[in-house]
């Protein structure tokens, strides 16, 4: 390809809302141009990368035993009811109506429509399992969207789906998975942390993220250095700790019956302190969140009789409910693991006149005893004896709380935020944190869709039988903008060989007479060798050019001038200095660096 066939602008300065790296260098290297807010369009440079990135998840994925299909975009509402995630997929989901009035998705994600496409086939079990992925375009109707691609509105996912006869069968799908990306992001040049993760929307019993180190990510990773344990920390568990009393023992039972004591403008954990004197291990945290659509069944939970409820093809929602959360005052409640565990769209803590009507007093009061809604226990709360806590009376607190018996909670989890120098549950090391990118997720989703949607099939006994499943995930685009975020200096992007969207350029100082016939002749010898080379032939100043290039990122750069003929001088986008080499023997040697990088990329 040479320059004056390809359409592209470089910008010197980035546009003032892109603030991180990728955003920047992608706009100013015009490899994206924004269409609206959340919605950018691939210019040719941006497309060809993006395509090597798409190109190396296909034959990963097809060499692990999967295969293509292509679902359609805009899918039919119904088959979201049958699963149950019409209503509790949120506000994100883009829902339209056509002209003949039916509910239509654009597809945040597609396991209903896989779903929905093999139960229409899937009769014996000799077709399991069933094992297809896409690479797509989705919609997600982010309230913030921002960073360029990394968080889109519309996005490309490469989503992979399997139907196994059983759980044996699905773990083999997904380590094969999970193979198959540790070697697509060691192609693509990026080193991933496998973490633990929460399964949030998707449901299911497990899940695993693929993560990149980020000081932009929006995930924090919990790591302990001495196993390798990692997990997001909307998942992450630790250690348990002993509630100590203040002079640091155990704590221990009382047969002393709760006592009310006055606290006038005592409502904060500090407060307290203050005012009893005492740790905040000793205190019992008492807070009432706001549970949206939460799928749960409430029908035997306290209080929870008069609340609304949604039934739609069997599946039964509550569009708002209440709980309260206990956990002990040194600790903070984990909301991804508890809306996990409430099988809530969302969740969030209650206002004040929420809180009053609850639990009959305000903030800084509520307590376990007088809560007029089902109580969540996080497992910290368990050991506790001779506590303290809310009264459910304004101006007041009660000592001397024993959890059990003066109180029975609904539920008792894990719901606790873990942090640095909590301690690991594995080997008991001290974990630390990093920032993180989150790129892939593998889950193991059970039968939460081939239960709701009805899929079956005939056992090996001829009798009917419902499969389990899987969902396999890579953000093709967030995959791209994590390598820019990886790969680049002041000067632009440093692309790995594999992604670049040529691995050569060529530049002339001045395209004419004797640097013209050089650069002709090493670009057709590139060409003919299978390098994906560009010939800068643009009547610019040497400046301009050698600008261009780095911005772009070019793994190599081939200067034809005039003064140094009849050598040229060859540069790594990566390298201080270049080499002199004479002009017969760049091609050969271009070529022989080109393929030492990719061998280096593919090696396993």
């Amino acid at each position: 390809m040479k320059t004056s066939n390809l359409t592209f602008r470089t910008l010197r300065e980035a546009p003032a809302e892109a603030v991180i790296a990728s955003h920047q260098l992608m706009m100013r290297a015009d490899l994206i141009r924004k269409l609206g807010n959340g919605l950018y369009t691939y210019m040719p440079m941006g497309l060809r990368a993006y395509k090597k990135v798409e190109q190396v998840i296909r034959e990963e994925w097809d060499e692990s035993g999967a295969q293509e299909f292509r679902p359609t975009v805009i899918v039919p509402g119904d088959i979201w009811k049958e699963s149950g995630r019409w209503d509790t997929m949120g506000p994100q989901m883009l829902k339209a109506k056509n002209r003949a009035e039916q509910d239509m998705v654009v597809s945040p994600t597609a396991e209903e429509a896989y779903t929905a496409i093999v139960r229409a086939g899937l009769t014996s079990y000799k077709q399991l399992p069933i094992n297809m992925y896409q690479i797509n375009t989705k919609y997600r109707d982010e309230i913030r969207p921002r960073y360029g691609v990394m968080r889109g509105r519309e996005f490309n996912m490469a989503d992979g789906y399997s139907i196994n006869a059983d759980d044996e069968s699905l773990d083999k799908t997904y380590q094969a998975y999970a193979k198959a990306y540790l070697r697509i992001f060691k192609r693509l040049g990026l080193e991933v942390i496998p973490v633990k993760a929460d399964t949030g929307a998707m449901g299911g019993s497990g899940s695993e993220e693929f993560m990149v180190e980020s000081e932009i990510g929006d995930d924090t990773l919990i790591i302990c250095p001495d196993c390798k344990y990692a997990a997001n920390v909307e998942k992450a568990s630790c250690k348990p700790d002993a509630a100590v009393d203040n002079d640091g023992n155990p704590q221990k039972k009382t047969d002393l019956a709760i006592e009310e004591v006055a606290t006038p403008n005592v409502f904060s954990i500090s407060d307290m302190e203050a005012f009893f004197k005492s740790t905040p291990k000793m205190f019992i945290k008492a807070l009432i969140y706001r549970v949206i659509n939460s799928t749960m069944d409430l029908s035997q939970a306290p209080y929870c009789k008069d609340l609304e409820v949604k039934k739609e093809n069997g599946h039964v929602c509550y569009p708002v409910s209440y709980v309260c959360v206990l956990i002990r005052a040194d600790l903070d409640v984990n909301e991804a693991k508890l809306a996990g565990l409430l099988k809530a769209s969302e969740l969030c803590l209650a206002d004040d006149e929420e809180v009053r009507k609850v639990s009959g007093t305000g903030h800084g009061f509520v307590g376990p005893v007088t809560v007029k809604c089902p109580i969540v226990q996080d497992l910290s709360v368990n050991d506790m004896h001779d506590a303290i806590a809310g009264s459910g009376k304004d101006g007041y607190h009660i000592k001397h709380v024993e959890p059990g018996r003066d109180y029975t909670p609904y539920i008792t989890a894990d719901v606790r935020t873990v942090v640095p120098g909590d301690k690991c549950p594995v080997c008991g090391g001290t974990f630390y944190s990093r920032k993180g990118n989150e790129l892939g997720h593998i889950f193991k989703l059970g039968k939460k869709y081939t239960e709701s949607m009805g899929v079956s099939y005939l056992d090996e006994n001829g009798k009917a039988a419902v499969p389990t499943m899987g969902c396999y995930g890579i953000g093709v685009d967030r995959v791209l903008a994590s390598i820019i975020e990886r790969y680049h200096d002041d000067k632009g992007i440093i692309w790995p060989m594999s992604v670049a969207p040529y691995q050569v350029a060529v530049v002339p100082i001045k395209y004419k007479d004797a640097m013209k016939d050089a650069a002709d002749k090493i670009y057709g010898e590139l060409k003919a060798a299978g390098i994906e080379v560009l010939l800068d032939d643009r009547d610019e100043r040497p400046g301009v050019k050698f600008n261009d290039m780095d911005l772009i990122g070019f793994p190599i750069r081939i200067t034809v001038g005039e003064k140094n003929l009849p050598n040229v001088e060859v540069k790594l986008r990566n390298a201080a200095e270049p080499e002199m080499i004479p002009l017969e023997e760049a091609s050969s040697k271009v070529v022989e660096m080109v393929r030492k990088a990719m061998e280096e990329l593919n090696r396993e």
